[in-house]
């Protein structure tokens, strides 16, 4: 599979991203309004396949002794902007999160296809059976400064506990044109069944398509979140640089990632936000915890292990 990563070229480099504010909504950012309507009934069908993790084990004898080479697994996987600049902050420092060893468990699936036919895959670490924890790097295509969080978390050590799943790109057609739509110029964020509506026409900003979760990488991630139910997802965004505040439970958590990112707790609004995933998420986890992460207008690498340390902290700490 071709990759569409855009921070391959070095461990830990990030992408630059300035871009025009999309046609209809005026903050350029996301949000995600807890709401106690029951999410539109999705039918849709959705294929998803797993593929084991691989393992390889070597032994030579000699006369005189045996080595055995321990066994290793690797995964590669393929793969609202505003008018003004993000302000430039440096983030606090914090205290990596805890790196006990556990056992080792890698499994990568296909979710489903873009419309353009490309993989929309996970990849899962940590311990099964454990907290289940998910991190989606890019719903709008050019909005993808979190795969370099996703980079990260891929090869840090996981907590114990921790069933992680990692989804690098749910728009990769997006993505690779560097539209924030999908291929059908569809806002992928305006697609989901909570409180679905009809946005615009192909071409306008957030363009919501001509039906509830009529998009195949809606229909892939509605699936795969209804299969696992996490208790703990995050979705990464640009370039408003805060997190929406929350209540309860879920504004604990909220409050807990700024803390550690050094990203304030503001508002957004100004969108029509119809359709959004955090929110249709969060409602289908309920009482798990779902929501966005506005990033700047760009990430450092230094920022990005910020934010990679930071999801591995909340998915370790009691809340």
């Amino acid at each position: 599979m071709t990759s569409l990563r855009r921070h391959r070229t070095a461990p830990f480099v990030a992408a630059v991203l300035v871009g025009a504010l999309a046609a209809g909504c005026a903050t350029g950012g996301e949000t995600d309004v807890s709401t106690t309507a029951a999410p539109t009934t999705l039918d849709a069908s959705v294929v998803a396949t797993s593929v084991a993790p691989s393992t390889a084990a070597a032994a030579a004898a000699t006369t005189s002794s045996a080595t055995t080479s321990p066994a290793t697994s690797e995964v590669t996987t393929t793969l609202e902007p505003t008018t003004t600049a993000a302000p430039t902050t440096t983030a606090p420092p914090t205290t990596a999160p805890p790196t006990t060893t556990v056992p080792a468990f890698v499994e990568t699936r296909e979710l489903g296809r873009s419309v353009q036919d490309r993989p929309i895959t996970a990849v899962r670490r940590g311990t099964p059976g454990g907290r289940v924890v998910l991190v989606i790097g890019v719903i709008h295509g050019d909005e993808d400064d979190g795969v370099a969080i996703i980079d990260l978390l891929e090869q840090q050590d996981v907590p114990a506990g921790i069933d992680l799943w990692l989804v690098e790109s749910m728009n990769p057609d997006g993505q690779a044109a560097q539209d924030r739509h999908n291929a059908n110029q569809v806002d992928l964020n305006r697609n989901f069944p909570a409180d679905w509506g009809p946005i615009g026409v192909p071409g306008d900003g957030q363009y919501a398509g001509p039906s509830v979760a009529s998009e195949p990488e809606t229909q892939a991630m509605v699936a795969f979140v209804e299969e696992i139910r996490p208790d703990l997802i995050i979705w990464y965004h640009q370039d408003l640089f805060r997190i929406n505040p929350g209540r309860g439970r879920d504004g604990a958590i909220r409050a807990r990632y700024a803390e550690l990112t050094g990203l304030p707790l503001v508002s957004i609004t100004g969108g029509t936000y119809t359709g959004v995933a955090a929110t249709w998420a969060r409602r289908t986890i309920e009482p798990g915890v779902a929501f966005i992460v506005e990033l700047g207008a760009t990430l450092s690498p230094e920022e990005a292990q910020v934010h990679a340390n930071a999801v591995l902290t909340i998915a370790s700490e009691p809340n």
